[in-house]
């Protein structure tokens, strides 16, 4: 997992050509302009998701993970926790190969993002987004999907 704002985005070059453009399109494009929905930026390999939503109280977050998708979670609006733990320290429930979406459950560390902060999660990085700080709140989020 790695955690950063996105004003460092040149030091991850190194990781790769497809983590490297996802980086470039959200420090390069108007966020707030898209309409909440789905970017093709490279077919399946590289995909944005533009998303509105209120953050969750504790206790209602869920443990998710993917096996064919690096996520870049990037905050443009509002203030949210994540929870990250590696996968092998969480219980295994559930996967649902169409959604990409393994479900897990035990616990965890939380990092708080800021406008312009971003994670980068690989697959055996398990992750609960869009949890609120104090209360729940709007945020507004792009989470580019990376393929492995």
């Amino acid at each position: 997992m790695i955690f950063d704002h996105i004003d460092h985005r040149d030091v991850y070059a190194g990781l790769g050509s497809r983590l490297h453009r996802a980086l470039e399109f959200l420090r390069g494009t108007d966020l707030d302009a898209l309409e909440p929905g789905r970017y093709t930026l490279e077919g399946e390999a590289i995909y944005a998701l533009v998303s509105e939503y209120v953050t969750k109280p504790p206790g209602e977050g869920r443990w998710e993970a993917h096996r064919r998708y690096i996520d870049v979670q990037f905050l443009v609006r509002g203030i949210e926790r994540i929870g990250f733990a590696p996968v092998e320290r969480l219980t295994t429930k559930s996967y649902d190969a169409d959604k990409d979406m393994v479900r897990l459950a035990g616990d965890g560390q939380f990092v708080t993002l800021a406008p312009g902060d971003f994670m980068i999660l690989w697959p055996g990085d398990a992750h609960m987004p869009g949890m609120a700080v104090t209360s729940p709140a709007p945020v507004r989020k792009v989470v580019v999907k990376v393929a492995v």
